[in-house]
């Protein structure tokens, strides 16, 4: 990527504009008021440059969500014809309009069972929150406004709208506040950090015990949901033990609980389905919550799709539906999840994933020869490293080491951007990745730990 000299000073500009007035999602604003950011500029399949013209590999996939990579110009002319179109139109009442119609019906189609009914939001968050407040309406409908609780589970990240923060773990809640009166956790489904000498057999009976437990404890005409992930993903990447879902499936069955699936980063295509609930964990939950690859981050778009029951109870005549947001089934957006979702099936990314995605597997399995490295956990295109202090004992370094950042800064210099998370560094690439570009993100990976294990012995950390 060549800069001119116009964009070079367009880009110092953007970085003093940024360190001056923009507050960054998720970040660390004392950090980015003292060193600025990195401007990106450019993007190309699973590459972006940055305003240097340095070229990376996408590792975290914009953010869990460029699932068919950039540059898919026939997203870019469906946008620009529908914008041309019919930029935008209100959808309350009794509006509507095409693009937003035909992803409903197409979602209704590739959920399972009889999840036939959408919502359209503008991300993950508006999706959960969307969920619940369903979920609240449709028990004050049928004369039970007393359940109210929602069972979400430690380490868990469903959003960050005052309602999403609280069904979010409270790793993420330090200094805020939000709904959490509504909210009991449930340990995260860790078998890594499970309990010395507990079988994962062991783990999981504990795991399926405590659920139940809290139920009674709460009293389950007062539980509403149990809300989760198939995989968790910025809590960790934690995979459950074989059998949790299905378990957890049958206590919410036992007791009348909805069952929230929080698919916004496992849906479309991340682990080699369209949805992961059915397809590979053999569960049909009542509402599925999804955003993210349903238009590979070319829109803001969500869709909270939910069952014919909790909609015929919420569609009966005598109380308006007082839920929706100015750009709930924006065209545009439409437009380029329909577009989006055509290609994933035309181009057979699915069936695609499942081939590459263990390799992308493997090649990270690899890493855990190193001393740095704990465990790789994960499946498919959604996957963890986790870096401790001692292999055996698991310990972990001291916070002040900053191990994920030094090994996302190292990656960086040698062109691979990956996401720090404390002790743990994420990847989530687009689901294009060849398999000689999946060898080279490994090679990189092993070179920048290599580089972090040196830095860290020199300054006494290790």
């Amino acid at each position: 990527m060549t800069l001119t000299t116009n964009f070079e000073k367009s880009a110092q500009e953007a970085w003093e504009q940024d360190r001056a007035h923009l507050i960054h999602p998720f970040s660390s604003l004392a950090a980015n008021k003292e060193e600025g950011c990195t401007v990106m500029a450019g993007s190309d399949g699973v590459h972006v440059m940055d305003a240097e013209g340095n070229r990376f590999y996408d590792g975290i996939g914009g953010l869990w969500c460029v699932n068919v990579g950039y540059g898919r110009e026939e997203i870019i002319e469906a946008i620009v014809k529908q914008l041309r179109e019919l930029p935008f139109y209100s959808a309350f009442n009794n509006l509507t309009n095409k693009p937003a119609s035909a992803l409903a019906a197409k979602l209704a189609e590739l959920a399972p069972g009889k999840l036939n009914h959408v919502f359209f939001g503008t991300g993950g968050s508006v999706a959960n929150d969307s969920a619940v407040r369903l979920v609240h309406h449709y028990f004050n409908r049928i004369g039970k406004p007393y359940r109210k609780k929602i069972l979400s589970r430690q380490n868990a990240y469903h959003g960050s709208t005052h309602l999403t923060i609280a069904l979010t773990g409270p790793v993420y809640q330090a200094g805020w506040d939000g709904a959490t009166d509504l909210v009991h956790y449930l340990s995260a489904p860790h078998s890594y950090r499970r309990p010395a000498g507990v079988s994962e057999e062991g783990f999981l009976d504990f795991l399926i015990q405590e659920m139940e437990d809290a139920i009674l404890k709460l009293g389950p005409d007062n539980v509403a949901a149990f809300i989760a992930e198939p995989i968790m993903g910025a809590g960790g990447v934690i995979v459950p033990p074989e059998g949790y879902h299905k378990r957890t499936f049958d206590l919410c069955r036992k007791y009348g609980i909805f069952y929230i699936s929080d698919e916004v980063v496992t849906a479309f295509g991340r682990l080699g389905h369209m949805f992961a609930s059915f397809d590979k964990f053999g569960i049909e939950p009542d509402i599925i919550a999804s955003a993210k690859g349903i238009s590979s981050g070319y829109q803001p778009l969500s869709a909270t799709i939910i069952s014919d029951e909790i909609f015929e109870v919420i569609s009966r005549p005598g109380a308006a539906f007082f839920h929706g947001f100015t750009y709930s089934c924006h065209p545009a957006a439409c437009a380029a999840g329909l577009k989006n979702i055509e290609i994933i099936e035309r181009e057979k990314i699915c069936e695609r994933v499942r081939k590459t995605g263990p390799i992308f597997e493997k090649t990270l399995h690899k890493l855990e020869d190193l001393d740095l490295v704990g465990e790789v956990r994960g499946s498919h295109f959604m996957m963890c490293i986790e870096s401790v202090a001692d292999k055996k004992t698991k310990a972990l370094l001291p916070a002040e080491a900053n191990v994920g950042k030094r090994i996302a800064q190292n990656c960086q210099k040698r062109g691979l951007i990956v996401r720090p998370l404390g002790q743990l560094n994420i990847l989530s690439p687009p689901l294009t990745l060849e398999v000689a570009q999946i060898e080279e993100i490994g090679a990189i990976l092993r070179q920048s730990i290599k580089a972090t294990m040196d830095d860290l012995k020199k300054d006494g950390f290790l």
